[in-house]
């Protein structure tokens, strides 16, 4: 960071904001101009004609919106500095710890649950929402000292678990909460004054806290030993600090949605451009937040009449995020930063891998049978008989669909984490499956009935060209564990704010988006069910050869090379399979279900440590996750269902979290 705040040439934090604020006041000037000319926007603005329509609407809609996009942004980066501060982690940001997450979620089943609520105080659901996701962020990470890595990739785990349990919400409620997305994504819209005479007395009295707390939240720059010897306690102080975080963040919420990544770029921006003293990045952040939220909703509202779709501001800020925090990533110094160690696939000896594959065999053949036979309908639970085909015809393609999706995403996991060398690599969590989606959604919205092979091919590019990106950002670091991991954060958000654009719309495709989204296989037939599970084999197939590979290179760069192994062309080969097996399981079950992390790790510690039967062991473990996922979501809350993506993230996201309070 220091090495790149250098390289801006001497810029200060005063004029960096005066360079970032020449595109405000230029589109300040042009938007004002469209509306009839700055002499009637003051006019509207002091003294309005409620005669004149031209006034109503700047009085009443534009002026409103730039103010609330103004304190908003403000707001975010304060918050942005102070948890920055307290974790001293210039990764940390409301979006990135999930607070904008559990304000969300929080405020979607108070909506739903206990609407009067939401008279009391929208800002007081959503900060008990955003301080129980911080809890837990802190729940995970505590272990490891707060490490910033950590801290991260807890912020991503309850991001993505937070972010399951609202599309499952939505998916049973979606006409309730229809109205939800498009807030929910940041639109900074208003039809007058309530939200800025809500937030600006907030947000000012938590400038005023802020200021008092200036010195104490400076002793955080000093180690946790030269605090304690000044008498000062950094449990209660981190406590006051982070509290206040989050209920700006809360506050910002409540108005006006999720607003991604202002509170990640402003603080960072200010300090490579010299700004060390936290009082000058309290200051500067909180000005240049400001201007980086109403310079885009600003340029926004300049360009949105070229597309027929809304476009909230806060899914633009997001997708401006993701590429910041994929250019930080290579330049932040981060504690522990370590290549992946040469071992750690071999486990202690357990029984023997044919018995126990063999006892997996049997136990997903048992589950398949259940999947097919057992139920519940209109007269209860019941066993039908296995020649009823009327029943078997509508349950068999959902139980090989889930079994082949299993399959392909077990196997992706197991090539990534071995290798990688990292324990904690999927599809999934390092955004390679939201790489895929993203690809997948483009290719439904922008061509005319696209063909389920093109849609396979369109994924494929999408997850290999995630793949490019991952490698790209981690080549010179060597592939350290951490800062893969963080790269899928970047991703991951970018991919969030493309579904937040494209449901935001209403277009009668989001509600089947949404469904596909959360891992439905509901609308899978037999051929298709069929075609994939022939895929699904083959491909199972196509990786076996690879197993030699998988066996020696997680041994080092030194040793495979010594070995005859070419790693240039073993990795472009590995990678490109793993981005077929992600399109294809991306396709049928959604993006999100974590058994490309949950089905190598369980085939590990059942003693499959040789890649072949790590393979073997994961595709089993894989397909019966998935098989149990879907016969678990049609049954548990029966007439309804819940899609088995959904439900093995709700498991795998658990395991996730178990997994990284031991990284």
């Amino acid at each position: 960071m220091l090495g790149a705040a250098q390289r801006m040439g001497g810029m200060t934090p005063a004029k960096a904001c005066l360079l970032l604020s020449l595109p405000m006041v230029v589109l300040f000037w042009v938007g004002l101009e469209s509306q009839g000319g700055f002499a009637l926007g003051l006019e509207a603005l002091v003294t309005p004609s409620f005669e004149n329509v031209d006034e109503l609407l700047l009085y009443y809609a534009w002026w409103p919106r730039l103010s609330i996009a103004l304190l908003a942004g403000g707001g975010l980066g304060l918050a942005g500095v102070l948890m920055q501060q307290v974790l001293r982690n210039p990764l940390a940001s409301p979006t990135t710890l999930g607070v904008a997450s559990g304000a969300n979620l929080a405020l979607m089943t108070a909506t739903l649950l206990a609407p009067g609520l939401l008279v009391v105080g929208r800002e007081w659901v959503a900060l008990s929402g955003g301080a129980l996701a911080v809890g837990l962020v802190f729940l995970l990470s505590w272990r490891r000292g707060l490490a910033p890595v950590v801290v991260v990739l807890a912020g991503l785990v309850v991001n993505l678990y937070l972010g399951a349990l609202s599309t499952a919400l939505l998916l049973f409620n979606h006409e309730v909460l229809s109205g939800l997305l498009i807030w929910g994504a940041g639109s900074l819209a208003q039809n007058g004054w309530d939200g800025v005479a809500s937030l600006a007395p907030r947000l000012a009295i938590c400038g005023l806290a802020a200021w008092l707390l200036l010195r104490p939240l400076a002793v955080l720059e000093l180690d946790d030993a030269s605090a304690k010897s000044l008498g000062i306690s950094l449990k209660h102080l981190r406590f006051a600090g982070l509290g206040l975080a989050v209920f700006i963040t809360g506050s910002v919420v409540s108005v006006v949605g999720i607003i991604g990544f202002i509170g990640l770029a402003a603080p960072n921006i200010v300090r490579m451009a010299g700004a060390r003293t936290l009082r000058a990045r309290l200051l500067w952040s909180t000005l240049l937040g400001a201007v980086l939220l109403a310079t885009t909703d600003l340029l926004l509202q300049r360009f949105s009449g070229m597309v027929a779709t809304l476009i909230p501001t806060g899914a633009v800020t997001g997708a401006l995020g993701a590429p910041l925090l994929m250019w930080l990533i290579p330049r932040l110094k981060l504690q522990g930063d370590r290549p992946p160690q040469a071992t750690g696939v071999a486990l202690t000896r357990h029984a023997a891998p044919h018995r126990l594959a063999t006892g997996l065999l049997l136990a997903l053949v048992a589950a398949m049978v259940v999947g097919h036979l057992v139920g519940q309908g209109a007269n209860g639970w019941s066993i039908i008989a296995p020649t009823n085909w009327g029943v078997i015809e509508w349950r068999f393609p959902r139980v090989i669909a889930a079994a082949a999706s299993g399959l392909m995403l077990a196997i992706a996991g197991t090539i990534l984490q071995r290798l990688s060398a990292n324990p904690m690599a999927s599809p999934e969590v390092l955004g390679i499956s939201g790489g895929c989606a993203i690809a997948l959604i483009l290719g439904i919205y922008l061509l005319p009935a696209p063909s389920n092979a093109l849609l396979v091919a369109i994924g494929t590019l999408g997850a290999l060209a995630t793949l490019l990106v991952l490698v790209a950002l981690n080549r010179k670091s060597g592939f350290v564990p951490e800062r893969l991991l963080l790269s899928g954060v970047a991703i991951s958000a970018l991919f969030d704010a493309v579904r937040s654009v494209l449901l935001a719309d209403g277009d009668p495709r989001g509600q089947h988006v949404i469904a596909w989204l959360a891992g439905s296989t509901y609308y899978v037939d037999v051929g298709s069910a069929l075609l994939v599970g022939s895929i699904a084999a083959g491909l199972a197939l196509v990786s076996l050869p690879f197993t030699r590979w998988l066996d020696i290179m997680p041994l080092g760069t030194a040793t495979a090379r010594s070995l005859g192994i070419g790693l240039n062309r073993a990795r472009l080969a590995l990678l490109l399979l793993v981005a077929l097996l992600t399109a294809c399981a991306t396709l049928v079950v959604g993006p999100l279900s974590f058994i490309g992390l949950l089905a190598p790790h369980m085939a590990r510690l059942l003693g499959f440590s040789r890649a072949r039967q790590h393979l073997v062991g994961a595709a089993l473990i894989g397909m019966l996750l998935m098989v149990l996922a879907d016969w678990v979501g049609r049954q548990i809350m029966f007439p309804y269902e819940i899609p088995a993506g959904l439900v093995a993230s709700l498991i795998g996201g658990a395991y996730f979290m178990w997994g990284l309070r031991r990284l």
